[in-house]
């Protein structure tokens, strides 16, 4: 509580600390401290501007270092900023000893995807969930999820073209990707994407880069001298054709040669994969017959696939626990604390993976 003199509006009496207790001041010692208070006023103001230049100084090498940073993450694509786990706890609410909710976003940045498109099983499931993601989904990731998927792209498209494998499903999601962002970029001021505008435009523009890359590569002829396709009987070579489920590999294994020509053309390796995909009520509606009085399988196939989805096969998916509420690749144990851990286990397609965050 300050001293207050007679008159309450005064600033109070003046009082210093000695060894033998506190003293009220006089005018007389005010007299002689003045020229050693001033005194230390002025190098109190020194050692002030002294600290001042010191903080700017500072201020100015952490603001270029946080700046190199930056530039660094904005051109170094390689760069991580996603974990990668092998399972992750999904939770759909909060709880006493959970707080918020897994989106798509932060469940696309913790899986391990960049390892999972090395893997041959699992490289057709991480490009499909890309597809998907590029079709509808891609507003709704967070900046970083948006920039991690960037990365996995690139990625996928570099082992492409190092390995000359699957080329056509990259050539896909590539363009749908493409054909998703010219509709965002023009919504830029409607928070659709996260970032610059100039960031986007020269994302798209690696796309560009990344067809023409993917359209002049020319797949090299193996130089092993051993037996070929070709060389195998007639039987052999349509038992390999019928392991087949997309008509469109049919089709360029035909234009190798002509006699593969001739093998792609038998009716009963179409009407086989007729059947895989599309069910009997579904062939009914579209059913073509030729002048002969044959059905047109080949014909009814595209024209099938053009109405409806064709079923996925995937040799390694995403499983959910529905007791544990996690989210895990097949081959790689999570901590279950069920009985019999594999009858509350489902397999996860790629849009599944999808419908299960949405809340």
């Amino acid at each position: 509580m300050p001293f207050l003199g007679q008159d309450w509006r005064s600033p109070g009496q003046s009082w210093v600390k000695t060894e033998e207790g506190w003293k009220k001041t006089t005018a007389d010692d005010k007299n002689n401290n003045v020229s050693v208070q001033s005194f230390c006023k002025v190098e109190e103001e020194e050692e002030e501007c002294f600290n001042k230049e010191n903080l700017l100084l500072s201020l100015s090498y952490d603001m270029a270092a946080k700046k190199r940073k930056k530039d660094l993450m904005n051109n170094n694509t390689k760069v991580p900023y996603f974990h990668r786990e092998k399972w992750i706890y999904v939770h759909k609410g909060s709880t006493k000893e959970r707080h918020g909710y897994c989106t798509l976003g932060e469940a696309f940045n913790r899986l391990d995807f960049c390892s999972a498109i090395k893997d041959t099983r699992r490289f057709n499931y991480v490009v499909r969930l890309l597809e998907l993601i590029a079709k509808s989904q891609l507003p709704s990731l967070s900046g970083v999820a948006q920039k991690n998927y960037m990365n996995i792209l690139e990625r996928i498209v570099q082992k492409v073209l190092n390995d000359q494998q699957n080329v056509r499903p990259i050539k896909e999601l590539l363009q749908t990707l493409y054909i998703s962002l010219c509709g965002l970029v023009q919504d830029m001021g409607k928070s659709v994407l996260v970032g610059n505008i100039n960031i986007w435009v020269h994302r798209m523009e690696n796309i560009l880069q990344y067809q023409q890359q993917l359209d002049s590569i020319q797949i090299n002829r193996p130089t092993s001298t051993g037996m070929s396709l070709t060389d195998l009987p007639a039987s052999l070579q349509l038992n390999i054709m019928e392991r087949l489920s997309d008509g469109r590999d049919l089709v360029s294994l035909g234009q190798v040669c002509p006699e593969l020509g001739s093998l792609t053309e038998d009716r009963l390796l179409w009407k086989r994969l007729c059947q895989y995909h599309f069910t009997d009520r579904q062939i009914r509606k579209r059913l073509m017959v030729s002048d002969k009085g044959h059905l047109e399988w080949k014909k009814m196939y595209f024209k099938l696939s053009r109405c409806y989805p064709l079923r996925e096969q995937y040799s390694d998916t995403l499983h959910f626990c529905s007791h544990c509420h996690i989210l895990f690749w097949k081959d790689t144990n999570h901590p279950c604390t069920a009985n019999n851990p594999d009858s509350c286990t489902t397999s996860l397609s790629p849009q599944d993976f999808i419908n299960l965050f949405n809340f």
